[in-house]
């Protein structure tokens, strides 16, 4: 048997290696890439046709808000709806002077909205003297979060970016509302810690320490929060999964509980980070501090006024909720044992579901030693968005990414973008029906129903899978160590 070491591969084929995989990459970008173009070229072809001459004088379009009634895809956008009625037409810099009437009514700037969302409203009224206007000039502000989105996602899971850029929700919502950088942040702050946990090829360890990488996770998830919240819940699963140290985490509930106050105690399993999860948290905290701030200051008023507007808003029908589709019938309508239930169901049903999505990512870190927090996060947002008294379409947006992230079966995510697309082409008709009193047409109601029910059990059931669904490729593979092969066992002689 010959002693000869195994051919070593040449520079050349180690340089073509490296090219093809980077040439796949970059047609994998450029692909998905000009399809989300195509996909948000049509969304706004679609949302566009809402406005144009003639305007009214406060530079609201005649067409609004019917456009063409015999389109598949409804005009309907939150842009250009918000033109008026909240002083943006007006150019009044948000918050600062306004406040909320005794009925609920804002006024002086005040948009019902976190602050950062009230400021992209603001810059996308510079200039524009309707709603028309306001709407293109918001485009062009949502556009790169779009593009921004689908490179991430392109770099984190190969072809499967494709469910978010070549499916009917960008083309429903891209320019429905200011959903896309709410949404960028979160694939952002899951793209920190991917790209974190790669190896530098410089020094062969980590780019970034686990701390280090979700410090700047959490930044991004607040500044979320300053834009929809809902990023600001995944803080606490990524609080977790520093806590237990990331891939390097092993570890009993036994342990988090005997270790507790305890950075540096170990029991063989190894040690639980409570420093580095308390850095996380107070990232989050300091950040949004540091945002809503100068708002507070300098108009407390109007900054409140926004969070009365969303405690004192009802579960009716422009909610879309499961709340009004279900408990309503048996509440016997929009009545005082109705409003109490919503307000009194909605917020602890979230808590319990939070608290599940938290003990089911233990029972897998139990398992595996690795805390799924971006499974976490997802069965959350699931929870979140089935038991909010608020649940308007365009939150498809939310959850899309983590179709993308998670190996959720086929199946899962047809039938939930089949739902929505369904919903969304009904329930904009739904309203024209009920502002004009015109007669209900059966295959609108049907619809919505279909709709809201078909994603509420789907929710249901993404509470569970998300948590236990592992992570597509290559994102699963980001920072994982190529276990060192066992030596072979000494013989010994007797």
């Amino acid at each position: 048997m010959s002693d000869a070491l195994p051919a070593q591969p040449s520079r050349a084929s180690r340089l073509t290696a490296v090219l093809t995989g980077r040439g796949s990459t970059a047609l994998i970008v450029l692909v998905s890439m000009l399809t989300t173009c195509l996909t948000m070229l049509w969304s706004y072809q679609a949302k566009v046709a809402c406005g144009g001459p003639p305007f009214f004088p406060d530079g609201r379009s005649k067409h609004w808000p019917v456009g063409d009634p015999n389109a598949v895809i409804p005009c309907y956008s939150d842009l250009m709806y918000l033109w008026v009625g909240r002083d943006i037409n007006n150019h009044v810099f948000p918050y600062i002077h306004g406040g909320i009437t005794p009925d609920g009514q804002l006024f002086g700037g005040v948009v019902e909205y976190p602050v950062l969302s009230g400021m992209f409203m603001w810059l996308g009224a510079i200039g524009a003297h309707t709603d028309t206007e306001f709407f293109r000039h918001s485009v062009w502000l949502l556009v790169p979060f779009g593009l921004a989105i689908t490179v991430m996602l392109a770099l984190m899971t190969r072809w499967h970016v494709l469910w978010w850029a070549a499916t009917p929700p960008l083309v429903l919502y891209a320019f429905h509302n200011w959903e896309l950088p709410v949404v960028a942040t979160t694939v952002g702050a899951v793209a920190v810690m991917a790209w974190g946990a790669t190896t530098s090829p410089r020094t062969g360890e980590p780019r970034l320490r686990l701390r280090t990488a979700a410090i700047l996770a959490a930044i991004l998830l607040a500044i979320g929060f300053c834009l929809k919240l809902y990023p600001g819940f995944f803080v606490l699963p990524l609080a977790v999964y520093v806590l237990t140290r990331g891939a390097d985490g092993q570890g009993s509930l036994g342990d988090l509980v005997r270790s507790a106050g305890r950075s540096d105690r170990t029991d063989g399993r190894g040690p639980l980070d409570w420093v580095g999860a308390i850095w996380v948290a107070a990232a989050a905290t300091l950040t949004v501090i540091a945002v809503q701030l100068p708002f507070m200051v300098l108009g407390f008023e109007g900054w409140k006024a926004a969070l009365s507007f969303q405690g004192k808003r009802k579960s009716d029908v422009d909610t879309n909720s499961i709340w009004y589709w279900g408990l309503r019938h048996l509440t016997g309508g929009q009545n005082d044992t109705y409003n109490s239930l919503v307000g009194l169901l909605s917020p602890i049903l979230i808590v319990a579901a939070f608290a599940v999505a938290v003990y089911l990512g233990w029972r897998v870190y139990q398992r595996d030693g690795i805390y799924p927090w971006i499974g976490v996060a997802a069965s959350m947002l699931a929870g979140f968005m089935l038991f909010h008294k608020v649940h308007s379409p365009q939150y498809t947006l939310w959850i899309l990414p983590f179709f993308v992230l998670l190996k959720i079966r086929w199946p899962v995510i047809a039938a939930y973008l089949i739902a929505d697309f369904i919903l969304d082409t009904t329930i904009f008709r739904l309203f024209g029906i009920y502002t004009s009193g015109s007669p209900m047409k059966w295959w609108v109601i049907t619809g919505v129903n279909v709709g809201v029910w078909v994603h509420a059990v789907l929710l249901a059931y993404l509470i569970v899978a998300f948590v236990r669904a592992p992570l597509r490729e290559p994102l699963a593979s980001f920072g994982r160590r190529p276990r060192t092969a066992e030596p072979d066992p000494v013989p010994v002689l007797s």
